[in-house]
């Protein structure tokens, strides 16, 4: 049987990171663009200390896949939000939002509350439609 390969995309500068944990940033599969989760996390991997710098890190994170793939946030369709202890941070991480959603219509959205996202407090991911 002949396995299709997947037509992987990578950010500038982070393939070490992806190949050490054993995953895949993007996913481009009938002309959409599958993102894995993005966290707030620094060059070397560890978390932004401070939840709204997080946050921050984690949108230029996935900002930085998606113009790999030639995208901008304006093509994301979908977008699921993962959050430790939302009751606490929701209002917190939602001030940060707007500066990189864009205008309406917005893309659809599901919020989890998790217990644990590998010492980060916020994780996106998304699908978006390719160019």
């Amino acid at each position: 049987m002949n396995m299709t390969q997947r037509d992987v995309v990578f950010p500038a500068g982070r393939q070490a990171l992806y190949d050490r944990n054993r995953y895949s940033p993007a996913i481009r599969a009938n002309g959409l663009l599958f993102v894995s989760g993005q966290v707030g996390s620094r060059d070397d991997g560890s978390p932004e200390p401070e939840l709204e710098a997080q946050v921050r890190r984690a949108f230029r994170n996935l900002n930085a896949i998606l113009e790999a793939a030639g995208c901008t946030f304006d093509d994301v369709i979908d977008v699921t939000v993962f959050m430790v202890d939302p009751q606490s941070t929701f209002e917190r991480v939602w001030q940060v939002v707007p500066e990189f959603w864009g205008d309406a219509p917005h893309p659809t959205l599901t919020a989890v509350g998790v217990t644990w996202l590998y010492g980060f407090d916020f994780e996106i991911k998304v699908i978006a439609k390719l160019p």
